[in-house]
């Protein structure tokens, strides 16, 4: 859960995005990572969330 947090240390980038992020420079290489992995996180996280629900709703009625 921890690593969620860490986004500067992560390299979420396809080669494409790869070569944009080293044509960047450094400052804006690790803002465009942060923001792909905010991109990222808004579908996972719903998915989570419902996935949860699902769940508990399941227990409730069994």
């Amino acid at each position: 859960m921890i690593s969620l947090f860490r986004a500067t240390q992560s390299f979420a980038q396809c080669s494409i995005c790869t070569k944009t992020a080293q044509q960047l420079g450094d400052g804006p290489a690790r803002g465009f990572n942060t923001g792909i992995l905010y991109l990222a996180f808004l579908p996972l996280g719903l998915i989570a969330f419902l996935g949860i629900r699902w769940w508990i709703n399941e227990r409730k009625s069994s």
